[in-house]
C-alpha cells in the first residue's frame, strides 16, 4: 500500500479527518483521537500504524514485518506498525485499520459519536 492509497481509504471512513505532523507524518482522527498513523521517516519504506485489539496485538506482534509502533506501545497502548514485508495484505492492512476507526470511535463520547454521524449504540 502507498501513502496515497492509504489516505484514499482513511478518508473513506466516517467522519476521518487529516492532518500532518510529527515531522511530515499523515496523521488520521475520528472526533479528534488518532485511529491511523501513515509513516515517520520519509527516507524509509511506507509504514502504517494503527489500534488494535488486546487479542490481535498479541498475534501481530509476532509476525514479521509487524512490531509493537514505537513510542506507542512503549507506553502500554495497543498499537501495532507496519513496517516492512511480508507484513500484511492490502487487504488485510484495510480491515486492521478499519478496526482502529471502529475502535477510536468506540471511546468516543456518545454526544461526540452522534455529533460525527457515528452510531451511538454499540
Amino acid at each position: 500500500m502507498t501513502y496515497e492509497e492509504f489516505n484514499a481509504f482513511c478518508a473513506s471512513l466516517p467522519a476521518a479527518t487529516h492532518v500532518m505532523q510529527w515531522g511530515g507524518s499523515h496523521v488520521w482522527k475520528v472526533g479528534g483521537k488518532v485511529f491511523a498513523i501513515g509513516g515517520w521517516q520519509e527516507d524509509v519504506e511506507a509504514r502504517f500504524t494503527f489500534k488494535v485489539s488486546d487479542l490481535s496485538y498479541e498475534v501481530l506482534q509476532e509476525q514479521p514485518g509487524l512490531r509493537p509502533a514505537p513510542y506507542l506501545a512503549s507506553r502500554g497502548l495497543k498499537w501495532i506498525q507496519h513496517y516492512a514485508e511480508p507484513g500484511l495484505s492490502d487487504a488485510e492492512l484495510r480491515d486492521y485499520i478499519r478496526q482502529s476507526h471502529r475502535i477510536v470511535s468506540q471511546g468516543l463520547s456518545k454526544k461526540m459519536r452522534a455529533a460525527l454521524g457515528l452510531p451511538v449504540a454499540e
